[in-house]
């Protein structure tokens, strides 16, 4: 008896949910289910369902991911397959909604907040017929010129770990969580060429540990990068999806390529523990039977990549809620209000000078004329333009929401690369508030004007069928070359870490003429500002603030928001207190001194530490206490609000082991967020992490925790804050 004429068969993937809802093992019902598929199915597992070509041509004229990509599906059986849809952002597919970018999000240090984010994304995604979520992005900005910093959450192995759980425990509820891209990915320009040679410490200490946080939390799946490490492409890199995944961290979930160029060699990769070829039937589909009929790899490596991606479904299957969101759930009033909430939660207020009595901020809301003056003022801009672009129903800009939150004051908007016009308007307001910064064209997901010609990659392309043309009314046919873009060419790694010569012109111009400026900017990563910022009396940094974005900064500026944002990386005062960086570069070595740990071993100030942040109140820490030294390490920690606004703050606890090779270095190791009325004093339990403090130990092949009584603990606002409370876990 065939598969096809069992009775029932199409609902096989149904009861195999049921068992592994009752308790039965998802590896067992897995390979019932591996063994009713035809040779053609268990292959038809490992790559995209639609054919390259046409899925290429969709991506060109429809866009990029405005339905699920689907791998794997076998209908007969009731198997959905692995449903793709993009992030971090929001649900890619759709017009969905924009919440700030990742790196905003990691600026609330809340990740209950982020939790949430992630149930509001999968719940999208599901509305739109997704079941896998491709932006869990944690990768880690060595330096702030990367053009992808936006997509993830910091340059701290434990606060990004920290954020990618989060954002991992509320989408699994309801998709399938894909952490990505693993790993040593934060170059952008360079991403397919370039070969990142690193050390065991270096890596396992620093460039790993988020990622495995993420994989404890749940998350179902690994992207793989498309840089190699080491001398080898990460998508078919033994040591990476094997040795550390599988062997090492004992993870059992789906690996799975990035898109069109993340296989350079089917079988290696196959071999290596590559599981599903992204997004279409790419190399596997052309390839992969004629490589088992030579030997080249085996059906046992098909079955064990096929057994994973059928038990993986089926635990997100048996655990995730049940009933399937409608579209109404789309850019929905709670979730527009959840993205101006994280908006205005993210923003970190990085000056307030008082001009005369009081600050520049908050304003009042009897202001009689305000300037606003900067051409980000009236844009659209909610990050890059690549993978993770949401299309969402409407925007805020920054103009929109002053004018909703002062509808009685009198608001002159210069929006041109104008410095004569904007002090002229400065000069007539009470405040001038600036908005400047970057856009898709500086940074962002880059595929340049000759990445899509060039052998090694075109080599990658299945034969284009006869017949088939591109682009049916374009005039590119099937005898053209692939089209040398998929993107406008923008973006990339930041040529500049300084803002346009033109903003830095007006921030002047407008600083001279109203002494109460206030200067918004738009970035992913540090912005150096030290040829400035000391002629402004106030600045703010937005973030690409998403859909909401101009009511937040709006809630902030007239105080409906205290700010509570603080910084997830530090800002140097000079691009020489930064790591090396070339954007071309073909080869390039990491090491474990970046951000703030560089700072301190170049024994230089910032301009702004890392975690710093000021609020329109005032905190002190006046206790930490040490209350649990069993399993975890915990502090109770009383904190005090000395100024007169209520207000949300953020303490932050680092730590120094004194043996090791990195004694004395300073580490962050815990944080918590603290609601405090103006004069009360909340108390706040703070995890301690030692794991954080670990260093990689060669002979035993894994990191060594410190022993507590070696740790020694700084609570307070920020790296380094002269006013920390000083805990010394050895003294107990």
């Amino acid at each position: 008896m065939t598969n096809d004429s069992v009775p029932g068969a199409a609902g096989a993937f149904a009861r195999a949910v049921d068992a592994v809802r009752a308790g039965t093992s998802a590896q067992r019902e897995a390979l019932a289910l591996y063994e009713q598929l035809t040779a053609e199915e268990r292959l038809g597992l490992l790559d995209g369902d639609e054919p390259f070509w046409p899925l290429l041509r969709s991506m060109l004229i429809e866009g990029y991911n405005v339905r699920p990509y689907v791998h794997g599906e076998v209908a007969r059986l009731g198997i959905p397959g692995t449903r793709f849809v993009d992030g971090p952002r929001g649900c890619v597919a759709g017009q969905g909604t924009a919440f700030p970018v990742a790196m905003a999000r990691g600026a609330s240090w809340d990740v209950d907040l982020e939790e949430t984010i992630g149930e509001a994304i999968g719940r999208e995604i599901r509305s739109q017929g997704g079941n896998f979520f491709g932006g869990v992005c944690i990768n880690l900005p060595r330096h702030p010129a990367w053009g992808r910093a936006q997509e993830t959450y910091g340059d701290d192995p434990y606060h990004l770990g920290e954020f990618g759980a989060a954002l991992t425990r509320g989408s699994e509820r309801y998709v399938m969580a894909c952490v990505k891209h693993f790993a040593l990915n934060s170059m952008e320009n360079a991403r397919f060429t370039v070969d990142v040679l690193v050390d065991d410490a270096p890596l396992h200490d620093v460039y790993l540990p988020h990622f495995k946080r993420a994989l404890d939390a749940g998350a179902s799946a690994v992207m793989a990068a498309y840089n190699s490490v080491n001398g080898e492409w990460v998508g078919q890199n033994h040591d990476m999806l094997t040795g550390v995944l599988r062997e090492q961290w004992g993870w059992g979930g789906i690996t799975v390529s990035d898109f069109i160029f993340g296989l350079r060699d089917g079988t290696a990769a196959l071999e290596a523990g590559m599981d599903i070829e992204e997004p279409a039937s790419q190399q596997r589909a052309t390839q992969l039977r004629e490589q088992l009929e030579a030997g080249a790899t085996s059906w046992a490596a098909v079955q064990r990549a096929g057994v994973r991606i059928l038990a993986t479904q089926l635990r997100s299957y048996a655990s995730r809620i049940v009933v399937d969101p409608g579209p109404e759930v789309m850019a929905c009033d709670g979730h527009r209000a959840l993205a101006r909430d994280a908006a205005a939660r993210s923003m970190v207020l990085l000056k307030n000078d008082r001009v005369g009595e009081t600050a520049v901020l908050p304003i009042d809301d009897n202001v009689g004329a305000i300037a606003v003056i900067g051409r980000l003022a009236v844009a659209a801009n909610l990050g890059d333009h690549g993978s993770s672009n949401v299309r969402p129903p409407s925007f805020v800009s920054a103009i929109d929401g002053i004018r909703a939150a002062f509808p009685n004051a009198s608001i002159t908007l210069v929006s041109g690369d104008d410095p004569v016009a904007a002090a002229q308007a400065a000069r007539a307001a009470d405040v001038a508030i600036v908005v400047v910064g970057y856009t898709a064209a500086d940074e962002g997901e880059f595929v340049g004007g000759n990445t899509m010609t060039r052998p090694e990659l075109l080599a990658l392309y299945p034969p284009m069928p006869d017949g088939f043309e591109l682009f049916n009314e374009e005039g590119l046919t099937r005898n053209a070359a692939i089209p040398p873009v998929m993107s406008d060419g923008s973006g990339g790694d930041r040529a500049s870490l300084s803002l346009r010569p033109i903003d830095e012109e007006i921030i002047a111009s407008v600083a001279a003429a109203n002494a109460r400026t206030v200067v918004a900017m738009v970035a992913a990563g540090a912005v150096i500002t030290e040829s400035w910022r000391h002629q402004v009396p106030a600045m703010l940094m937005m973030w690409y603030a998403g859909m909401e974005g101009g009511h937040a900064l709006a809630d902030v500026l007239i105080g409906h928001h205290n700010p509570s944002g603080r910084l997830p990386f530090s800002i140097p005062t000079s691009q020489e207190h930064l790591p090396f960086f070339d954007r071309d570069a073909t080869t390039i070595t990491y090491d474990r001194f970046h951000g703030q740990r560089l700072l301190d071993k170049l024994g230089v100030a910032a301009a702004f530490p890392h975690g710093f942040g000021l609020s329109y109140t005032t905190f002190s820490i006046d206790s930490a206490t040490v209350i649990d030294t069993n399993a975890e390490i915990w502090l109770r920690v009383a904190v005090r609000n000395t100024g007169k606004s209520d207000g949300r703050h953020v303490v932050q606890v680092y730590g120094r082991r004194s043996t090791g090779t990195y004694a004395g270095e300073l580490l962050l190791t815990g944080f918590a967020i603290a609601e405090v009325a103006s004069g009360e004093t909340q108390t706040v339990d703070v995890a301690v992490s030692l794991l954080a403090l670990a260093e990689w130990d060669a002979v035993v092949g894994a990191r060594a925790l410190p022993r507590a009584s070696d740790v020694s603990l700084e609570v307070g606002a920020y790296a380094h804050d002269p006013d920390a409370v000083r805990v010394d876990l050895g003294a107990r």
